[in-house]
């Protein structure tokens, strides 16, 4: 198998292992960047990437008039930015169906590209998404807490340890991101020019790339502004437009598209609304939050470095509510995990609402610093309370109530409180 230096472990590793053993062929998703061809590489023997100057015109041209000739190298091969190839996909689906074997073929991608293929990949080739990576990935969370154990009922007895991050680490990790390249770079300088250059290429190059349409980086980056002014906030879409459209002439049309594209190459990753019928329908938010896959973009637009976020606690508060979210959906994805968050007009809210796959579900508040965790766990009682309320009546089904109720920190100790709220810094958490 074709290995590279110094691979850090992913929290994905064992689901593409799992993928691999059940299905023909793995898809990998997600943003530019955050580590795919390097992790699908760790179990590949061949590998053709698309994106080679020196053989893609033969890969192309194979690829297009006999895409089977591609499939006779030792398995599994690996397909680094497929989607310059469509045919490939539909030759990949009749080999593993022709075959019957599992885990030949892996296909890697930066934007989910609209292409025009003959069949889906339905009981053939699975789609995985790759995320950033995330604080324990990347080495600063020490793992004292995992989340599973969490979910699984552990740590309620005898949980007090103490983060060994401080807020200016804070800031700097949220600025530099969770981007391999920049988590590898040996200066602070360097880390956080990644996330820069990452927000450059994606407005000037990528945007147009993804499907051959010209578009402006001006109108991109004014979207990408725009987001992070108002990420993890329940801002309107037409606002987002008015904001990133005041001085350029942009219409809703072209803000439409310009976003779409955005979120088929995994920059923009909004949070759904959770609507349970503990409130009536007019008293629950619903629409979406909005996020990106990673808070350094958002502090990239901004222009924003760390030590100028530690002068703007508001700013980063919700840049930290972002970094929170990512690394809640990397720590749950083995457990089939959707992040949601619940707000009502009554000014009751969980940020974070964590389901897993098999009906439990935490409720989470997000709080930067210690000194909010009261407030929080009031927050987080008072949901549950409202739930079990809403479980006394007689017509309607009963919800589960929560099996978790977390509060995320910054920086300061883990415990658990005596009402069963457990307090964490992000500094401790693992999968």
């Amino acid at each position: 198998m074709i290995r590279m230096a110094q691979y850090r472990h992913r929290v994905v590793d064992s689901q593409f292992q799992l993928r691999m053993e059940s299905m023909g062929a793995t898809q990998i998703v997600g943003p530019k960047g955050c580590g795919k061809t390097t992790t699908a590489k760790q179990m590949a023997n061949t590998v053709i990437e698309f994106q080679d100057e020196e053989k893609r015109d033969g890969y192309l041209q194979l690829a297009e008039n006999h895409p089977s000739r591609l499939l006779s190298g030792k398995k599994p091969i690996l397909f680094d930015e497929w989607q310059d190839a469509p045919r490939i996909w539909g030759a990949i689906r009749k080999d593993v169906d022709d075959s019957g074997l599992n885990g030949q073929y892996i296909l890697t991608g930066s934007s989910s590209r609209n292409v025009d293929v003959p069949h889906t990949g339905t009981l053939r080739i699975s789609t995985m998404k790759m995320y950033p990576m995330s604080l324990y990935e990347s080495g600063e969370s020490d793992g004292s807490v995992s989340l599973k154990a969490l979910f699984g009922g552990g740590y309620k007895d005898n949980l007090y340890h103490e983060s060994g991050l401080s807020i200016e680490d804070i800031a700097f990790l949220i600025c530099r991101g969770g981007w391999p390249r920049a988590v590898n770079n040996k200066t602070k300088q360097s880390q956080l020019f990644i996330a820069k250059d990452l927000l450059r290429q994606t407005c000037q190059t990528d945007i147009s790339k993804i499907d051959g349409v010209k578009r402006s980086p001006m109108f991109a980056e004014a979207i990408l502004r725009s987001y992070a002014r108002n990420i993890c906030q329940l801002t309107e879409y037409n606002n987002i437009y008015k904001d990133s459209s005041s001085d350029n002439g942009m219409s809703k049309d072209t803000f439409n598209n310009y976003l779409d594209a955005l979120r088929r190459l995994y920059i923009v990753d909004d949070v759904e609304a959770w609507c349970p019928a503990i409130r009536s329908k007019t008293a629950v938010r619903s629409s979406k939050k909005k996020n990106l896959i990673d808070p350094s973009i958002a502090a990239a637009a901004f222009g924003i470095d760390p030590d100028s976020l530690l002068d703007d606690w508001k700013t980063m508060g919700f840049l930290f509510e972002s970094m929170v979210i990512r690394d809640l959906r990397v720590y749950s994805s083995e457990m089939g995990g959707r992040a949601s968050y619940y707000r009502d007009r009554y000014g009751l809210e969980s940020d974070v609402v964590l389901h897993l796959e098999n009906g439990r579900y935490a409720i989470i508040e997000v709080k930067l610093g210690q000194a909010q965790v009261e407030e929080a766990a009031k927050h987080l009682n008072e949901m549950e309370g409202l739930i079990g309320k809403y479980n006394e009546g007689e017509e309607q089904v009963p919800l589960r109530m929560p099996d978790l109720k977390v509060v995320v920190t910054g920086t300061g100790l883990c415990y658990r409180r005596d009402d069963g709220v457990y307090v964490i810094p992000i500094g401790c958490l693992r999968d």
